[in-house]
């Protein structure tokens, strides 16, 4: 199955979105555009929504997700959803959301595979103390988002 791909320059970097048939598949922040972009109306209205995020007019989405994944993994991601806009969430807490407390590196390692930033909000994510863990798309992303919804936490020694 092959993706579509679509780029929007935001504030913190190229984004690349990719997208099947089923729904975005991925999103992430890469250096240069790697691939020829083909506009379909989900990768336009992906844009759009992300757009209008980094513009501060938007905190939630609506678009369908199709990340290849383990079960865990998709378990790990829906509950990342349910991080609001503006919070913040220890990989503790989220092994607890998902009924399994002692999952945490687990958990972090799901948290770290997660194909679609932002959408998927891993960069809401931080550890127990409230300081920065890392990200995929880097350490200073990570801030911005976090500082961009208003959240609280720690730039601790990073």
């Amino acid at each position: 199955m092959s993706a579509q791909y679509q780029y929007l320059h935001s504030p913190i970097g190229l984004v690349e979105i990719a997208a099947t048939h089923s729904g975005l598949c991925a999103i992430k922040f890469v250096e240069t555009q790697r691939f020829d972009t083909q506009p379909t109306r989900l990768l336009d209205k992906a844009v759009t929504q992300l757009d209008e995020y980094f513009q501060g007019k938007r905190r939630q989405f609506e678009l369908p997700l199709a990340a290849p994944g383990t079960e865990f993994q998709q378990q790990v991601w829906r509950a990342l959803q349910t991080v609001d806009f503006g919070q913040t969430a220890s990989y503790a807490q989220i092994a607890r959301r998902i009924g399994n407390p002692a999952a945490v590196r687990a958990v972090g390692a799901a948290n770290g595979k997660n194909p679609i930033s932002i959408l998927v909000p891993c960069h809401r994510i931080i550890g127990s103390n409230g300081t920065l863990t890392g990200y995929a798309g880097g350490i200073e992303r990570k801030a911005w988002l976090l500082q961009h919804e208003q959240a609280q936490f720690s730039l601790g020694d990073w």
